[in-house]
């Protein structure tokens, strides 16, 4: 078993990508809330343990890993969840009327049938720390 730990010191970039439309989605959410950046953190809920919590807000909380986009857009990670978070790319897809955030995270296991949350594989990285 290998437990990986997160160094706040890292290039912010190794933790999550961000693609082209979902950045743009983004862009497009601020510019109508007025908001300056945001927030990405995991919750625990549903029927596997977690899932993604998005929230604009103007400035990061405490500890948070700030990740500038190229659209001037401010993503900021909750360091808490950063090993969970890692490696994960986030994509704005549409589906005929649809149109939905998607995280593609390597780390996310025993997703629950409606899709709504996920459990983390603990073995390969230290994300509950709570």
């Amino acid at each position: 078993m290998s437990v990986e730990t997160y160094s706040p010191d890292a290039d912010p970039s190794e933790t999550i990508s961000v693609s082209a439309s979902a950045a743009k989605h983004f862009e497009s959410q601020l510019a109508r809330s007025g908001h300056r950046g945001v927030r990405i953190t995991l919750k625990e809920s549903g029927c596997s343990g977690y899932m993604y919590d998005i929230a604009e807000v103007d400035e990061p909380a405490s500890g948070d890993i700030t990740m500038p986009l190229e659209n001037g857009v401010q993503v900021y990670l909750d360091a808490l969840h950063a090993a969970a978070l890692r490696g994960t790319e986030v994509d704005y897809t549409r589906d005929g009327l649809n149109q939905n955030l998607r995280f593609n995270n390597p780390n996310a296991t025993d997703a629950c049938g409606c899709g709504e949350s996920f459990n983390i594989d603990l073995s390969e990285t230290s994300a509950d720390s709570h």
